[in-house]
């Protein structure tokens, strides 16, 4: 039950621009409907949901900003990285985020968008996808030791949700060539034409534990400009591996 209520919470945090209905809910978590719609009054009950009874769709709950901020004293590491990640957007004109591995997902914490036009809408604040999908997760993937990553490829298929570039063997060559230019490059593979560059940032341990990301369209990330970008995440990825191991309240390492 609490890990049906964390997928939907997760689902919610994901789809909740304008709220979301039940039917949309259920088919992100893949639950039949009747079974969401009982977590979301369970969670309607405790605060962690809302919803607007004129329309019918659900939202992210009062009680949640609560927790956040509580939660935030301990895991400040946005706050750190914010400076990073608007001065990357005002550097280079494009979209930038920065992520956080948690357990074997992706998370995007925060989201600057430069002063060109277009824009890629592959991440908002609060996506989520697995290790080796979008570029953050790819960069993270890499930076893993091999055992891990040969562990994690022969588990996981990522093929029905994210197609074939995503099977094994190609997903292994992205992986070596992203050890060889120590960013990660994501060339279309989730939405076609919108291109990404991904830095791992390390804990105090050495850890990948979170990335800073550039995305684009296609035209903006050809050669020269895309090796200046990949060499400008590196620097700004390895001085924010810097604070944040400096930093008192760090987060800690992903389980």
């Amino acid at each position: 039950m609490v890990g049906r209520a964390a997928g939907v919470l997760r689902a919610l945090a994901e789809l909740d621009t304008e709220g979301a209905r039940t039917a949309d809910v259920a088919r992100a978590v893949d639950l039949p409907r009747p079974t969401v719609h009982r977590v979301l009054t369970a969670l309607l009950d405790e605060g962690l949901v809302d919803r607007v009874q004129e329309t019918g769709r659900w939202h992210l709950g009062p009680e949640l900003f609560v927790l956040g901020a509580a939660a935030a004293r301990r895991y400040d590491v946005a706050q750190v990285a914010h400076p990073t990640v608007r001065r990357l957007a005002e550097l280079t004109g494009e979209s930038a985020f920065f992520s956080v591995r948690r357990g074997e997902d992706t998370v995007c914490l925060l989201r600057e968008d430069g002063d060109f036009p277009i824009r890629s809408h592959v991440l908002t604040e609060g996506s989520r996808f697995p290790l080796g999908v979008v570029s953050a997760g790819l960069a993270l993937l890499a930076h893993l030791p091999d055992r891990e990553v040969e562990d994690y490829l022969a588990r996981v298929d990522l093929v029905p949700s994210y197609g074939r570039p995503h099977a094994t063997e190609p997903l292994r060559q992205r992986i070596a060539t992203t050890r060889t230019d120590g960013y990660a490059t994501n060339p279309g593979l989730n939405v076609e034409g919108s291109w990404g560059l991904a830095a791992a940032v390390f804990d105090r341990a050495g850890r990948p534990s979170w990335a800073l990301t550039l995305t684009g369209i296609e035209s903006r990330f050809a050669q020269p400009r895309r090796a200046e970008l990949g060499a400008l995440l590196l620097r700004e990825a390895h001085a924010l591996t810097g604070r944040l191991s400096a930093g008192p309240s760090a987060a800690a390492p992903p389980r």
